[in-house]
């Protein structure tokens, strides 16, 4: 399975942008999906989680901001990222896997599947 990052940029304080990530080879209906970001010298961060039966998951400080859905086909899923903040500056990763319980939903390391990062910037 092949995960592609996408939707990243620069924009400015309280601006908008929408990340995607694309399955190659599997369908992420039956599994979970999750968005983390990593800036230099620190860990990889939970961002939000969405899994089988459309539940969805997000890190404190993101919440009422953004948003992860995941299309019907279950191929794509979306992080649409508004009133964005100069913090929310990192690469940001999206992973998946199948396998996962729901108490490890934010552990990084319990994700098989990763694509490459996404660079988003947000400054003036």
């Amino acid at each position: 399975v092949q995960l592609q990052a996408s939707g990243g940029g620069l924009v400015q304080p309280g601006d908008s942008l929408r990340l995607s990530c694309a399955a190659a080879g599997r369908s992420f209906s039956s599994g979970a999906v999750a968005w983390f970001r990593q800036t230099p010298g620190k860990e990889r961060e939970f961002v939000a989680a969405v899994r089988r039966g459309g539940y969805t998951y997000y890190e404190e400080s993101v919440k009422g901001r953004f948003t992860i859905s995941r299309d019907s086909a279950g191929n794509t899923v979306y992080l649409q990222m508004n009133s964005l903040k100069p913090e929310d500056t990192a690469v940001y990763y999206c992973a998946a896997d199948w396998q996962i319980i729901l108490s490890s939903i934010r552990n990084p390391a319990r994700y098989g599947y990763w694509g490459q990062g996404t660079l988003v910037t947000v400054s003036s």
